[in-house]
C-alpha cells in the first residue's frame, strides 16, 4: 500500500493479524517482508510516530485497500532498531465523544409563592399554581383591607403589582396583575393600605421615596421625596383614621407625617441610642409604639406621645438579642404583640391611659425559632374558641399557625373579648380623602360570626390604554379632576366615532334608495 508522508513514496507490507510461521520467525527476529505484520513490534526499544492521513485530494487515487484503510485516523509507523524493518500498523480509530448533556431546565419565574387555604394544611404540592408576575424576589405583600381578594406585593424589580385572586383560590398560575403600578427607581421594600379610604396604597422604596398610589386609576397622587427621608425608611404605618403615618429611617429619626400635605408634623431624633434598626406603630389615643436598641445592644420597647416626644412614657430594656423587633398592635383590644426574626418567643404588652402605660403581660414560648411572622386580622379568628389573635409563624420548610386564646367556662359570645372591630366596607372614596377628608373604620359585630360580603371586582380606568400603566409622581392638581378629563376626552373621540358611522349609514341608504 502506497502512502504519502513527507513528499517521499513508500512501500510497506501490511499485517492483518494472520501470522504464519515465516511471520512469526521474522517478526521475532524484527524482520519480516509480509507474512507477520503482528510481529513487528519484536525487535527491542521499537519508536513509533504517528503519519496523519491525507484528503483524497492530497492523494490522487486509492486502491480498493487504501479506500477501505481511510475509515482509520491514523497509522503508526515501527521501526525495529534491530533490522531496520519497517513495520505498518492500524490502529482503530478513537472512540466517539459522549453527547452533550441536555441544557438544565429553565428556573421558575421571580416573585411569586403559592396560595393556599389555612384548611388546607399538610404538604403542599410541588405543581401548586402561584403568583408569578415580578421579575425579581418580592420583599413585601399586603391584604386590602377592602377586599379579602385583593393583594398588593412590592419587588426588587422596582414594581409594586395589585392582583385579585379568584374565588376558591387558584386552578392555574396567575401571571397578570389587575395593575401595575411603575414610579420607583430602586427596590420596593414596603407595601401599606390605607385603613379607611378605598383603593389607597402606599409604597416605600430604597430610593428614598413615598408613593401614595390611587390603584382606581393606577396612578401615583402623593410624593414623599428624599428631602423628607434623606436615607433607607424601615418601616411606615398608618394611623387608624388614616390621616398621618409614621416613619422610621436609617437617619436615626421617627417622623409624624401628613401625607396630603407633605409636611412633618413631629419628629423624634434617636428615639433609641443604638444602631440597629428602629421601627415604630401607631397605638390607641394618638401614641406611637417603638422597638429599637440601647447603647449597650439590649432591646428596648418604648412609648410615646406624639405631641410630647421629648421623652418616652415608658421605657423597657428586654434582652440582648439581635433581633430586631417587629409590633403587631390590636386597637381591639389595646394589646401590642413584639415577635423578633429569629426568636422563637413572642410577648405582649397592654397599653393604657394611666402610669406605667405599657404593662408586660406574658410569653409564648416555643422550640423552633421563627423567620418571619404574620396577622391575621380580627374578623379572621375562631370566636367561639375565645381566640383574640392568630400568628403564622414562618419556619425554613412550614408554615405553622399559633393561636392565642383566653380561657372561657362559659360557650357565651364574649363581648369584651370581641368590641366592634373594623369591617371590609371603607369609608371614604380616593377622591374624598384626598380632598382633606378623615373618618374611622366602619365597625362590625362579630356576635353572630362574620360572613364575607360577596366578592367585589377590582376596577382599574387605564382609559384608552389597555396595557400596563406607567405611573409618574404627579406634583400639582386632584387625581378627581385629572380622571374626569380623561373622561371627557374619551366620550369627545366616541362622540365623532358615532357622527362618523351616522353620516356613512346615511350615505349607504341613500344609495340604496337610489337604486
Amino acid at each position: 500500500m502506497r502512502l504519502s508522508a513527507t513528499g517521499r513514496q513508500h512501500l510497506f507490507g501490511f499485517g492483518i493479524g494472520r501470522r504464519g510461521r515465516a511471520g512469526r520467525r521474522e517478526g521475532g527476529r524484527g524482520r519480516g517482508a509480509g507474512g507477520g505484520g503482528g510481529g513487528g513490534g519484536g525487535g527491542a526499544s521499537a519508536r513509533r510516530r504517528a503519519i496523519p492521513f491525507k484528503s483524497s485530494a492530497q492523494r490522487g487515487a486509492a486502491t480498493p485497500k487504501e479506500a477501505g484503510s481511510r475509515r482509520f485516523s491514523f497509522i503508526v509507523l515501527t521501526r525495529a532498531s534491530s533490522a531496520g524493518s519497517l513495520w505498518l500498523r492500524r490502529l482503530l480509530p478513537p472512540p466517539p465523544p459522549p453527547p452533550p448533556p441536555p441544557p438544565p431546565p429553565l428556573p421558575p419565574p421571580f416573585g411569586g409563592g403559592s396560595l393556599i387555604s389555612q384548611r388546607q394544611t399538610g404538604r403542599v404540592d410541588k405543581n401548586a399554581p402561584m403568583v408569578c408576575g415580578h421579575t425579581a424576589p418580592v420583599l413585601d405583600i399586603a391584604w386590602c383591607p377592602h377586599n379579602d381578594n385583593v393583594i398588593a406585593s412590592g419587588s426588587e424589580d422596582c414594581t409594586v403589582m395589585v392582583w385579585e385572586i379568584p374565588d376558591g383560590g387558584l386552578t392555574l398560575p396567575l401571571r397578570e396583575p389587575v395593575v401595575t403600578l411603575e414610579g420607583h427607581t430602586k427596590r420596593v421594600g414596603i407595601v401599606a393600605w390605607h385603613p379607611t379610604a378605598q383603593n389607597v396604597l402606599l409604597s416605600a422604596g430604597c430610593d428614598n421615596v413615598i408613593l401614595v398610589w390611587d390603584v382606581g386609576t393606577g396612578a401615583a397622587v402623593l410624593t414623599l421625596g428624599s428631602d423628607v427621608h434623606p436615607d433607607t425608611i424601615y418601616s411606615v404605618d398608618w394611623s387608624r383614621d388614616g390621616a398621618l403615618i409614621c416613619t422610621s429611617c436609617r437617619d436615626k429619626r421617627v417622623r409624624i407625617i401628613e401625607p396630603r400635605k407633605g409636611t412633618v408634623v413631629a419628629e423624634k431624633d434617636r428615639p433609641h441610642e443604638g444602631t440597629r434598626p428602629v421601627r415604630a406603630v401607631f397605638v390607641s389615643d394618638g401614641k406611637i409604639l417603638t422597638t429599637g436598641f440601647s447603647r449597650m445592644s439590649e432591646r428596648q420597647v418604648a412609648l410615646w406621645d406624639t405631641k410630647h416626644l421629648e421623652e418616652p412614657l415608658s421605657l423597657q430594656e428586654l434582652d440582648t438579642s439581635s433581633g430586631v423587633l417587629l409590633p403587631f398592635f390590636d386597637p381591639d383590644t389595646n394589646i401590642v404583640y413584639l415577635c423578633g426574626k429569629g426568636d422563637s418567643s413572642i410577648r405582649y404588652f397592654e397599653i393604657t391611659s394611666e402610669a406605667p402605660y405599657l404593662h408586660y403581660l406574658s410569653m409564648f414560648s416555643s422550640k423552633e425559632s421563627q423567620r418571619g411572622m404574620g396577622y391575621m386580622p380580627k374578623r379572621g379568628l375562631e370566636v367561639n374558641k375565645c381566640e383574640i389573635a392568630r400568628f403564622y409563624k414562618l419556619h425554613e420548610r412550614r408554615c405553622e399557625p399559633i393561636a392565642m386564646t383566653v380561657p372561657r367556662k362559659s360557650d357565651l359570645f364574649q363581648e369584651d373579648l370581641y368590641p366592634p372591630t373594623a369591617g371590609p366596607d371603607a369609608a371614604l372614596t380616593a377622591e374624598e380623602w384626598l380632598k382633606g377628608q378623615d373618618a374611622g373604620p366602619l365597625l362590625i359585630s362579630l356576635k353572630d360570626g362574620y360572613v364575607p360580603p360577596k366578592s367585589r371586582e377590582l376596577r382599574v380606568n387605564r382609559g384608552l390604554d389597555t396595557g400596563r400603566r406607567k405611573a409618574a409622581p404627579e406634583a400639582g392638581g386632584t387625581p378627581s379632576s385629572d380622571a374626569i378629563h380623561r373622561l371627557e376626552e374619551e366620550m369627545k373621540k366616541l362622540q365623532a366615532t358615532v357622527q362618523e358611522l351616522q353620516k356613512r349609514l346615511e350615505s349607504l341608504e341613500e344609495t340604496v334608495q337610489a337604486k
